[in-house]
């Protein structure tokens, strides 16, 4: 093919065909997998050619009236010698035009956005159904209650087989029994249980049914995280068939389009599968679902939850070249067609591109061309979804944060418990504080009274007008009895002594005082004793001030009035006990 220079038709198909260079003036300049193949080819054979892109950016398909438009219509028209992209070998197509040996395999993948791993504060919860949860927290008060009665009932038995002086050892109300089951379940332990038998059995048989349901919870819900964190479920057609949630479609009138109208409407096809998807890629006769062009469909499927099916290598390659690594490919790898060079039906290059074709495989160059736009290690990994991660990953704060939620939640509830028990033992069930015993010793009252009038008296500094004698009971005295005075004649040297009273608390309808004057003539009554005095109950006056208590009344002893030799009384400097000078 020396000095033969052909004429190609072109169509834009990432990473078959991409534009190079697009100078001004100048012819455009091609690059891509399948412009790697026709270089290949050109260098061996050494023809030249000129390429130029297909007027309406179609591969081909019949026209209702029997024409062929794009590529393939190309073809036809004998406007090309030859058509190459990522066009693909179809019965239909090869009834019009002859096609070389295939240099790569075909077949259909699905290109979608990769699952994001879904945030639920409460995945704790997912394991279990809700009609599980519920039965779970209707079973605790239920063992509660049936402990609650089995313990009471055997308190009863044995209060009555002891004659009635025995009580039990352990509480018997309902708020402890339920706290026991719960405790029990979350294997915390619990109380003991007096030993009935039938109480054993009751404990038994709950220990066995918590035991198996904590098992089961820890084993899904390390299953339900290790799904939840999988990139896609979708790893085939029939995982994509099954599922409503994810929309799915072609390029109109396409290969891929005639493929699955071909499987989907076959009455022989015994698997339902493609059905179900021409089904949804032919809605609305394709207008609703399916798209017009590859690029259309691979932007669809970057931005919305939509997958698109098309050729594998298409898919795969702009998986591999997409800035956010935010797809992925999914599809089976059987290959039953693949892509060729399309030539005009009877063209004597066909044989001899074959050959060649052939000899490239051979050598591994096709593998290496491969190699080059397909890396298997590149920047985004499309094998996510399927490759194990063997050292694991930690998990996410929201993955616990329906634990916080019910720790908080705990918390809440018994600040507000504990609010509602204030407010409650604060308006209903306030009681008075038992008052302190403040019995007063009257004996020692009357020694205290004895001593500040002996003959020390004299060094101490009295300048109060009256005595108060706090809880001196005086007794049955008349309230306007007075106390006699010392007489001026046996004490001629205290005249002009201040009047001293003698105040205390007594019961009511007695007088609040008796009064020591040092008036002339006056005697000092002899003290009453207890035979004198009735037995009644008094209101005295405690040593800390304050408080009153009904008392019995204990006999008083001899208070003696003792005069001073000379000289101003002195300040007394106890004033404890309530008694003042």
């Amino acid at each position: 093919m020396q000095g033969v220079t052909l004429r190609i038709v072109t169509l834009l198909e990432e990473p078959f065909v991409m534009v190079a260079e697009n100078i001004l003036g100048q012819a455009k300049r091609y690059k891509g997998f399948s412009i790697d193949v026709l270089d290949a080819l050109a260098k061996i054979l050494g023809f030249k050619y000129d390429i130029y892109q297909v007027g309406d950016g179609k591969y081909g398909s019949a026209l209702p009236n029997g024409s062929w438009n794009g590529m393939i219509g190309e073809l036809i028209g004998k406007q090309a010698d030859l058509a190459i992209s990522a066009i693909t070998i179809t019965p239909e197509r090869e009834s019009v035009v002859d096609f070389s040996k295939r240099y790569m395999d075909y077949s259909v993948g699905i290109l979608m956005r990769k699952s994001e791993e879904k945030i639920n504060i409460f995945s704790l919860l997912a394991p279990f159904d809700l009609a599980v949860w519920a039965c779970i927290a209707a079973a605790v008060p239920v063992v509660g209650i049936m402990i609650f009665l089995l313990r009471r009932i055997q308190a009863v038995r044995c209060h009555n087989s002891a004659g009635g002086h025995t009580s039990p050892s352990v509480s018997t109300s309902l708020q402890s029994a339920i706290w026991i089951v719960y405790g029990a379940f979350v294997q915390q332990g619990s109380d003991s249980i007096l030993g009935s038998v039938a109480l054993r059995i009751v404990m038994g048989s709950w220990w066995l049914f918590t035991l198996i349901v904590c098992s089961s919870y820890t084993a899904n819900l390390a299953a339900y995280l290790t799904v939840s964190r999988m990139d896609n479920a979708i790893r085939s057609f029939q995982d994509l068939s099954r599922q409503s949630d994810l929309v799915y479609g072609t390029v109109r009138e396409s290969a891929v389009f005639e493929y699955f109208k071909a499987k989907g409407t076959n009455p022989l096809e015994q698997d339902n599968t493609y059905a179900e998807l021409w089904k949804t890629i032919n809605k609305n006769n394709g207008l609703e679902n399916s798209v017009s062009s590859p690029s259309e469909g691979i932007k669809k499927a970057k931005r919305a939850s939509y997958a698109f099916l098309w050729d594998m290598a298409v898919v795969e390659y702009a998986a591999l070249t997409d800035d956010d690594c935010t797809l992925t490919v999914a599809g089976n790898s059987m290959s039953t067609r693949g892509y060729s060079m399309a030539l005009q039906h009877g063209s004597p290059y066909r044989d001899l591109f074959s050959q060649k074709i052939l000899e490239l495989q051979e050598k591994g160059d096709l593998d290496i061309l491969k190699q080059k736009w397909w890396p298997k290690k590149g920047r985004c990994d499309l094998q996510s979804h399927a490759d194990a991660q063997p050292e694991g990953r930690a998990l996410h704060l929201h993955s616990f944060a329906g634990v916080f939620c019910i720790l908080a939640a705990g918390l809440l509830l018994a600040l507000l418990v504990a609010a509602l028990e204030t407010w409650w033992n604060s308006n209903h069930c306030h009681r008075e504080q038992p008052k302190e015993d403040k019995e007063v010793n009257l004996e020692q009252v009357h020694q205290r009274l004895n001593s500040l009038l002996d003959d020390d008296l004299a060094h101490k500094q009295l300048p109060g007008q009256s005595i108060e004698i706090s809880a001196l009971d005086i007794g049955s005295m008349q309230p306007s009895q007075s106390l006699e005075a010392l007489s001026a004649r046996d004490y001629p040297s205290h005249r002009g002594l201040p009047r001293l009273s003698v105040t205390t608390f007594l019961q009511e309808g007695h007088g609040a005082g008796r009064t020591m004057s040092s008036g002339p003539g006056r005697n000092l009554p002899l003290p009453l004793s207890s035979a004198t005095m009735p037995s009644i109950r008094c209101k005295h006056r405690a040593p800390n001030g304050g408080l009153f208590r009904q008392s019995p009344v204990k006999t008083p002893m001899a208070m003696s009035y003792q005069p001073v030799p000379g000289g101003p009384i002195p300040k007394a400097s106890e004033p404890s006990h309530g008694t003042s000078i």
